[in-house]
């Protein structure tokens, strides 16, 4: 039986959420602790009560960010499936989507910052590295049987850099022909119908 949690507890989450969605939109150092705390409600001085440090906020707002977007990415592969796709049919479907395309501050942790992750402190690096291979792991359990290790980190690998191009580019025709380029060469090579 769980038990209802505390107050500081929901405070505490509440502070991960926000942290969460602006490092997903900003970056890491895009994230200030003064902005996450006026955004979560909060005062600048309650920070502590719940951190040791900036960095401690921001190892759990990576993993929070990736917890919630594998969610997100789960309950849409599970949807696909019931509709008859393959599992990985649904994973690039879902992952090269225009919705994920513009849902920057909802979307995959590890295309919203991969190009910032190698730089950060062992702290920060250490969850990031847990996101990629989270990310790995669930293209692998995607791929049709006698798929390889080495084929889930192509697949992840083209997932997110098509989606940080994409991004680039804009939600516009041609960043919604890039994400249909990839999913067309992905599904083709991975996943012939």
């Amino acid at each position: 039986m769980h038990s209802k949690p505390t107050r500081r507890e929901i405070t505490h989450e509440r502070i991960v959420e926000v942290a969460a969605r602006m490092l997903r939109h900003n970056g890491y150092s895009g994230v200030g602790v003064a902005d996450v705390m006026n955004q979560a409600g909060l005062t600048h001085g309650g920070f502590y009560a719940h951190f040791a440090s900036r960095d401690a906020l921001l190892a759990e707002a990576v993993e929070r960010a990736g917890r919630d977007s594998a969610a997100v990415m789960t309950r849409r592969i599970d949807a696909s499936r019931a509709r008859g796709q393959s599992a990985l049919r649904a994973l690039v479907d879902s992952y090269l989507s225009e919705a994920h395309l513009r849902a920057i501050e909802d979307g995959c942790v590890v295309a919203a910052l991969s190009s910032e992750m190698p730089r950060q402190s062992p702290t920060l690096l250490a969850p990031s590295v847990d996101r990629v291979r989270s990310l790995i792991e669930m293209v692998q359990h995607a791929l049709p049987e006698g798929g390889t290790p080495e084929q889930a980190m192509v697949i992840a690998g083209t997932l997110v850099g098509t989606l940080q191009l994409a991004r680039t580019l804009g939600a516009n025709a041609q960043g919604k022909a890039m994400l249909a380029a990839a999913r067309s060469a992905l599904l083709s090579q991975y996943d012939p119908a």
